[in-house]
């Protein structure tokens, strides 16, 4: 009669250090992409040559206007790690303006019925998907490369 034992603790080992591996790097490499598409956002956001005002909603009753330098909407452009659409096995980063710092961002990229559309971010996306994608496969690569030695 021949028998065989197989220790299966060291392929299990090395399984478990593989997962953990793979779930530290879910957010440093959505973040990797996320910055690509960060950059390239800020570089194709409209910038005015001169000083521009934003009449809000209540200007003709108030008359009050704000003033926004060149670059506003490009300064105003950030990145954040989105905790509410995140979850252990999903890592959610959200690129935008900041509202508050420049208002008319809807307006520049989505247009209004007297003004035509700039648009900047989706441009921005479908210009450097591949390369965030990329950017994000290469950095879960090296998390998993450092746990498989």
């Amino acid at each position: 009669m021949i028998s065989i034992d197989f220790d299966f603790g060291k392929i299990s080992s090395k399984l478990d250090g593989i997962t953990k591996a793979s779930k530290e790097s879910l957010r440093p490499a959505a973040q990797a992409g996320a910055e690509v598409f960060y950059v390239e956002a800020r570089q194709r956001a409209p910038k005015s040559e001169a000083d521009h005002y934003f009449y809000g909603k209540r200007s003709k009753k108030t008359g009050v206007r704000y003033l926004f330098k060149p670059g506003n909407l490009q300064r105003s452009i950030y990145q954040y790690y989105n905790k509410r659409q995140s979850s252990p096995d999903k890592a959610v980063y959200s690129i935008s303006w900041n509202h508050r710092e420049a208002p008319y961002g809807a307006m520049v990229e989505y247009g209004t019925s007297r003004a035509p559309a700039h648009p900047f971010l989706r441009p921005a996306y479908d210009a450097v998907a591949d390369r965030a994608r990329q950017a994000v496969v290469g950095r879960m690569q090296d998390g998993l490369r450092k746990a498989i030695k």
